[in-house]
C-alpha cells in the first residue's frame, strides 16, 4: 500500500486513466467486523466493496484504464487501479475483498508479495478536492441522481469524451444533495426514477460507455 502526497503520483507513469468513479461513505466502521455479518459488523463496507468489483471486474480480466476512489470518513481514501492491481491474485469475491480491504483499512504490513492488494494506494485527500483536481486534468465530471438529465438523451455526447468521472455519492444519497458538492455545478446524470444499487450504477455505465 502506498501513502499518497501528492495526486499526481495515484496515476501510472504510462498510462492516461481515461474513466473514473468515486464513492464516498460516512458510515464505515470496521472496529466490531466479522466476516461472518460483513453487512451488520462493518458499516456496510459490503456497498463499497461491490462497488469495486463492478468497476475492476469483466469477463476473465480487468476492465482497461477505469479507476475507483472510495473516500471513506473515518479512514482515508483508497484508490483501485486496474492498471496497477494483479488480476490473477486479486479477490474476485465481495467476502474475500471484505477481508482484504479490512486489513488495508487497519493499516497492517501488507507488504508481502502475497497481499493481493498491495497496490492499492492511499491518500487523505477528500473528495471535493479531488473533483476539483480531476477536472483540472480535464476530466470531464457527472454526478449520478435520479432527478438528472436522461442518461440516454445524453450518451452520444459522452461518447465524445476522451476523460470520465462519475460521482456515485454515498449509500444515504445526502453527499450528492450536499451543498459543497451542489456548488461544482456538475451536470447529474440519471437512469430513471427508479432505485438502483450504485454498482448496478457502474455496470449500467460501463455496459454502454466501455463496450
Amino acid at each position: 500500500m502506498f501513502l499518497e502526497n501528492n495526486f499526481n503520483n495515484a496515476f501510472p507513469l504510462h498510462t492516461v486513466m481515461t474513466t473514473c468513479f468515486f464513492i464516498k461513505s460516512s458510515t464505515i466502521d470496521i472496529s466490531k467486523y466479522t466476516i461472518k455479518d460483513l453487512v451488520g459488523s462493518s458499516g456496510r463496507l459490503d456497498v463499497i466493496v461491490r462497488c469495486i468489483l463492478a468497476v475492476l471486474l469483466k469477463e476473465n480480466e480487468f476492465e482497461k484504464d477505469v479507476q475507483i476512489w472510495t473516500f471513506l470518513d473515518n479512514y482515508g481514501t483508497f484508490i483501485f487501479n486496474s492498471e496497477q492491481l494483479d488480476y490473477l491474485n486479486f479477490p474476485k469475491n465481495e467476502l474475500l475483498l471484505a477481508d482484504w480491504f479490512k486489513k488495508l483499512i487497519e493499516g497492517k504490513n501488507l507488504e508481502n508479495v502475497e497481499n493481493p492488494l498491495k497496490s492499492v494506494r492511499r491518500t487523505e485527500k477528500e473528495i471535493i478536492e479531488a473533483i476539483n483536481h480531476f477536472i483540472e486534468l480535464g476530466y470531464e465530471a457527472f454526478t449520478l441522481s435520479e432527478s438528472g438529465q436522461d442518461f440516454f438523451s445524453c450518451i452520444e455526447d459522452i461518447h465524445t469524451k476522451k476523460n470520465l468521472l462519475f460521482v456515485v455519492g454515498n449509500q444515504t444519497g445526502d453527499f450528492i444533495a450536499s451543498e459543497e458538492l451542489l456548488d461544482l455545478n456538475l451536470p447529474s446524470l440519471s437512469f430513471g426514477t427508479g432505485s438502483y444499487l450504485a454498482s448496478s450504477i457502474i455496470r449500467l455505465i460501463k455496459l454502454y460507455l466501455l463496450r
